[in-house]
């Protein structure tokens, strides 16, 4: 459901009906986690415990030092360790996506994959690495097209346990090119969610859009036509945001007023979400969404 929210935008910034936006939006809040570990080993076994507990008990063993095994799954820590070292406020968030991020593929691996069930999903630049560092040493890389600023467009598998990404192992045993898995994930999107206008009523200057509730629609950004409609009734402006996987927040307004309110929006949202994706602002022309600075 899409709601459209007025705010006083002032001068010095937006005003006190930020939080009439936030009553309406779902209350995220943010867990509070056990002081994580500093050194190499008991920080492996911390995240060898968080992975376990995901995965309802899977044999997670630890191989070495920052290194752990799950179902043929070698799981290299060095990232999220020296991330942790330098970012301790950040670090409980990074590791509970990078235990997602793993047990979803480990969870998919026994499904066997299914053309009705590929799907496009956007996802951070940092989501990708943390998802490759997850596969086995040597996987081939996982395929992804750009979309803008620091989002990339991934094929997924849709299961009922979890979104996994699609790995060239599964695209063989379908039959899909690169290409033909990002087209049909589009194609299986453009099926399974509402059209965009019935759910994202175009908004007048001074007022922020929303779409929520559906895990799918920041995989809307990848079906970049499916906004023309959408923009053409906003007399052409149209700049949106995804700060979590099931939400975007969109204006017709392209004033720096209107900017920093979206924007300031948008990291409130981020940082109270459980899934968070990005505060990043984008553009969209006929061609290609375009990082706003």
């Amino acid at each position: 459901m899409a709601y459209r929210i007025g705010l006083r935008w002032r001068r010095n910034g937006i005003a006190s009906r930020l939080c009439s936006f936030l009553a309406i939006f779902p209350a995220y809040t943010l867990a509070l986690a056990q002081e994580v570990p500093t050194g190499e080993a008991a920080f492996t076994e911390y995240v060898a415990s968080q992975l376990r507990r995901e995965t309802g008990g899977a044999a997670v063993s630890v191989k070495g030092p920052l290194t752990l095994a799950l179902g043929g799954i070698q799981a290299h820590l060095d990232r999220i360790f020296t991330f942790c070292r330098s970012n301790q406020p950040g670090c409980s968030r990074e590791i509970s996506n990078y235990v997602t991020v793993t047990a979803q593929i480990y969870k998919g691996r026994s499904a066997p994959p299914s053309k009705d069930a590929v799907r496009v999903v956007v996802r951070r630049q940092a989501y990708v690495a943390a998802s490759q560092a997850a596969l086995p040493t040597g996987a081939p890389k996982l395929p992804l097209r750009p979309l803008a600023g620091g989002l990339v467009i991934l094929p997924a598998i849709d299961t009922p346990r979890a979104i996994g990404l699609l790995t060239e192992k599964d695209m063989q045993a379908l039959g899909l090119s690169a290409d033909g898995a990002f087209r049909l994930g589009v194609a299986n999107l453009s099926h399974r969610l509402k059209p965009l206008m019935d759910v994202a009523p175009a908004v007048r200057p001074g007022q922020i859009g929303h779409i929520s509730g559906d895990v799918y629609n920041s995989s809307r950004l990848a079906m970049l036509e499916s906004w023309s409609a959408l923009a053409k009734a906003q007399d052409g402006k149209l700049i949106v945001a995804a700060p979590a996987t099931d939400t975007v927040l969109y204006i017709g307004d392209d004033t720096p007023i209107a900017i920093d309110a979206l924007r300031t929006l948008a990291n409130t949202v981020s940082a109270r979400a459980p899934n968070p994706l990005s505060s990043e602002l984008l553009r969209w022309t006929p061609r290609r969404w375009e990082a706003v600075p």
